[in-house]
């Protein structure tokens, strides 16, 4: 019988006290959230914690138990939040594992103090404080004698802190040092997490550095944590790792590996209908198709992602799958419906405050559509101008450009540029009033 299945029978007994329902239950939940079933984690405790923006009902129950629950909400707000991109979540998480913690250190209880450093400093790195992430981290180690998965869990949290910083060096050696702790524990996730996270350390080294025997081992690394998070049966953590195998293998134009990993990277996801990370893998699709010349099934792949991406809200995502769907769009010669798809990139890139992939969408579209605007010279940007100019001379040049095909027809070049009329109208008559000479003359309808 697993865990799981002897928890959910304990669950079942009537003569349970609360205090002990509740710990089974927080116990229960920490078994999904170790398999990466977070939504069937949160639904564990659904009946102290109706949804993620609520605070936990913890009154009456003894201290030690409330703060279980606190660290368990804690943590799957962290996680939930981050998948779904929804906005203070990390502050709220950070707050209720705080107050777990509080709880704990009044107890002395040490074990339990270093969990939740832990868990918190997941949180400061999420939101970018690394060195809050890095002080947490070597204060939880210090509670940590003994080396058991908390240890490897602070272990591997540290290393991912140090890449995040750019350590590369640094956290390769912190992971190659603990090796032998690895080889110890036999908890298939966190020997999965060590070895994907050594992958990606080799990997950025194999990029700033370019050292073949970097990308070989790194490409070991990946297959030893597929194989642990099979074993683990963590598909979220296995399609995410099969991800990485297809972009690797993108990068150095190996493209048949690629579309293997790809695929099933995308059947593990379909099958947990996590739609938003398909999306990703199309993207990553899309660009392999393009480097492939496969161009109209480049465009499919990304007309699938935006789509999906669009559902998500998650702009960042949406912005880089329209980069890509740009591209493609631009190659089969639809010049203003990728126009189009560059100048929202670019707009969702600034909502967001992202100035480098806003600088992305616009080089795109300067690479892919140069010859045929008048805002590049040698298809390099024309220096003075700011992006945002860009973007409106780089609107203005493809419209000119529609409006010459057409010869002056709004209405085809509007169908050109796959916008409608009255877009196109508007357009002319705000931003680009110098283009009005272009357009035929408006055709008054006699009055009956």
């Amino acid at each position: 019988m697993t865990l799981r299945a002897s928890l959910l029978r304990e669950l079942t007994d009537p003569n349970l006290s609360v205090g002990s329902r509740v710990e089974l239950c927080c116990e229960l939940a920490k078994e999904f959230e170790d398999k990466g079933e977070y939504e069937d984690a949160r639904e564990v405790l659904s009946g102290l914690w109706p949804h993620i923006d609520q605070r936990p009902e913890v009154a009456g129950l003894e201290p030690s138990t409330a703060a279980e629950v606190l660290l368990r909400a804690g943590v799957l707000t962290g996680w939930i939040g981050s998948k779904k991109e929804i906005a203070g979540t990390q502050e709220t998480a950070k707050n209720l594992i705080s107050e777990s913690l509080t709880v704990f250190e009044s107890q002395n209880y040490k074990k339990k103090i270093a969990e939740a450093q832990i868990e918190l400093s997941l949180c400061y790195w999420r939101t970018g404080e690394l060195n809050e992430a890095r002080d947490v981290l070597n204060e939880a180690l210090s509670h940590l004698s003994i080396e058991n998965d908390l240890k490897a869990k602070a272990i591997i949290r540290l290393a991912i802190v140090e890449r995040g910083a750019s350590n590369f060096s640094k956290a390769l050696r912190i992971l190659t040092e603990n090796e032998p702790l690895f080889q110890k524990i036999n908890n298939e996730t966190l020997k999965g997490s060590y070895y994907v996270t050594l992958g990606t350390v080799l990997q950025n080294l194999w990029e700033s550095k370019r050292r073949g025997d970097y990308l070989d081992r790194a490409l070991i690394e990946y297959a030893a944590a597929s194989y642990h998070f099979e074993l683990a049966e963590h598909k979220c953590y296995l399609a995410s790792v099969e991800n990485e195998l297809g972009l690797i293998y993108y990068n150095i134009n190996r493209c048949t590996e690629a579309h293997e990993h790809l695929d099933r990277s995308r059947r593990i996801l379909v099958r947990l209908k996590d739609y938003g990370t398909v999306a990703q893998v199309d993207e990553t699709r899309a660009c392999v198709f393009l480097q492939e010349g496969r161009i109209t099934e480049a465009e499919e792949a990304a007309r699938a992602a935006v789509y999906h991406q669009e559902k998500t809200g998650r702009h960042a995502l949406i912005a880089e799958a329209l980069i890509t769907h740009g591209r493609a769009l631009a190659r089969l010669r639809k010049h203003g419906a990728a126009l189009l798809a560059f100048r929202r990139a670019f707009e969702l890139s600034e909502q967001i405050g992202s100035s480098n992939q806003a600088g992305d969408a616009a080089l795109a579209a300067f690479n892919e559509l140069g010859e045929y605007l008048a805002v590049t010279e040698d298809r390099k940007i024309r220096p003075g101008r700011g992006l945002r100019q860009e973007k409106r001379l780089l609107e203005r040049d493809v419209i000119k450009h529609a409006l010459k095909n057409a010869s002056g027809s709004v209405v085809h070049a509007a169908r050109s540029l796959n916008i409608s009329y009255q877009a196109l109208t508007y357009m002319l008559n705000t931003r680009h009033k110098e283009l009005l000479k272009y357009r035929t003359p408006v055709r008054r309808r006699p009055r009956k």
